[in-house]
């Protein structure tokens, strides 16, 4: 089975280097095609940072094995890590924080053991980075969250705790300040849950979930959370058990997947060959797990966990009073484990059973939507409208323009209403919107909308709107504070 491999920046290729040696020591059936990726590609023009070849060759193996790249700040280049898992659509991040005896930790030395397994959305969110200035004050960042794109991730988080033996499934979230795009996520969270009733489910709002995790960590077992959230609480969890250097990373797809450590490239240290290559290595376990070789995964966990617990440490953690090695001397000590179990966590060990690989040539781009409701209706519309004055001269203004089939209901500022109520403490910038709905929620179609917006642009200037849509007599839009 042929995979392809990108070395990465900085300290990709030494780390990169040391796992393939211990693949290779323990006969793990594979081979590598090392593909262009990473700083040095972006810097040679290519602005997504991978040649057109390494693109071709990833999507026809199918298998991503990687190591930490840069992106070149100041160029306005988006980052090669995200392009990548969202050009593929690996929509399902998993990162597994389990207690390594020999990275010391205050939950180590307390004695309580963790073993969470974050489960991030990887495509959605804020993370598709479109943003406007709407005026020279204000900054707008659009957060797409999908049911297609929710249901796809929840699911697979759900199949993955049912095939780990997972005892509890934790949604995290904030429905409870963004109802309308947490609130989908949420909704498709239990919608899920029903078919898995073995599986305990339960949902813990976001910031609730970080205290919880930093008091009491042994109480999860799988979290689901949107991307931002999940960026976020993997790297909480990641300290939880001894820092990056320990935090391994799947990026899982129906067609493509990327296996890669989550931390940087470390420019201070590259070259040295004293980086630590745990994390990468245990990137690389989880990959040689999702391809059938769970004998060879076991067998090199088990010397990595017998290593740690030997004492044997790059600098970056350890017991300081024992020397430190470096890089390819921590490879050779894993290599020369080979066949030693650990006094605790031992990983069993299960025959190969190597997958088939699939070789997906697809024709067009899938296309995933779920069945919509049966009535719907556009009943009014938001307008974001550029003006450095007061509310009530803001609605003076929409009053004269709106007519007689719509009605001006509120006009909010950083999502705050001030008109037809508020309170002049609170502090307003050049950018309002004005929500304008029907008369008694009476259908529209986009030609009204169309007119209303040559009116508004008479008297503002329009930074954007927003259709106000109705399904099945259920709004589809949100509330400004205080409205």
């Amino acid at each position: 089975m042929k995979i392809a491999v990108a070395k990465g920046d900085g300290i990709g290729p030494e780390i990169m280097d040391a796992v393939l040696s211990i693949f290779n020591a323990n006969k793990v059936p594979l081979e590598y095609e090392v593909v262009d990726m990473g700083k040095w590609v972006f810097d040679k023009g290519f602005s997504n940072g991978m040649t057109p070849e390494a693109q071709q060759t990833i999507e026809d193996l199918g298998i991503l094995f990687k190591g930490p790249m840069e992106t070149p700040k100041g160029k306005g280049v988006k980052s090669v890590n995200v392009t990548a898992r969202k050009t593929w659509n690996t929509y399902a991040n998993k990162r597994v924080f389990q207690t390594l005896h020999g990275v010391d930790t205050v939950f180590s030395k307390a004695g309580i053991p963790i073993d969470v397994t974050i489960v991030r959305e990887n495509i959605e969110d804020t993370y598709g980075g479109i943003e406007h200035m709407l005026t020279h004050d204000v900054a707008l960042s659009r957060r797409f969250i999908t049911r297609p794109g929710s249901l796809q991730v929840i699911r697979y988080a759900f199949e993955m705790a049912k095939k780990k033996g997972a005892r509890r499934i934790t949604c995290g979230h904030k429905a409870n300040i963004m109802k309308i795009t947490d609130g989908l996520f949420l909704e498709c969270f239990y919608e899920v849950a029903k078919e898995y009733p073995e599986l305990k489910a339960d949902d813990v709002i976001v910031d609730d979930l970080c205290m919880k995790l930093v008091t009491r960590p042994d109480l999860f077992d799988v979290v689901v959370l949107t991307n931002l959230q999940g960026d976020i609480v993997s790297d909480l969890c990641a300290g939880l058990v001894g820092g990056l250097g320990f935090a391994p990373s799947a990026n899982i797809g129906d067609h493509i997947c990327i296996f890669e450590a989550v931390h940087g490239t470390a420019p201070d240290i590259a070259g040295k060959n004293i980086a630590n290559p745990t994390a990468l290595l245990l990137s690389g376990l989880s990959m040689l797990r999702h391809l059938g070789f769970m004998e060879n995964a076991a067998t090199i966990e088990n010397a990595l966990l017998y290593t740690l617990e030997s004492g044997v440490h790059t600098g970056d953690f350890g017991d300081k009073s024992i020397a430190s090695v470096n890089t390819t001397e921590f490879a050779n000590a894993i290599i020369g484990n080979f066949g030693k179990l650990p006094a605790h966590g031992a990983k069993p060990t299960l025959p190969n059973k190597p997958i088939t690989p699939t070789h997906f040539k697809l024709e067009e781009n899938p296309l995933i939507m779920s069945k919509e409701a049966a009535n719907e209706a556009i009943v009014g519309v938001d307008f974001f409208v550029e003006f450095a004055g007061q509310p009530n001269d803001v609605a003076d203004k929409c009053l004269n323009v709106i007519g007689d089939k719509f009605k001006l209901v509120t006009i909010s500022n950083r999502g705050t209403q001030v008109w037809p109520k508020g309170s002049v403490f609170t502090n307003v910038v050049n950018q309002y919107r004005c929500r304008v709905e029907s008369v008694n929620d009476a259908p529209i179609d986009q030609s009204a909308v169309a007119e209303l917006y040559l009116k508004f642009q008479a008297e503002f200037k329009v930074c954007s709107l927003e259709l106000l849509n109705m399904w099945d007599g259920k709004k589809a839009y949100s509330l400004a504070q205080g409205q």
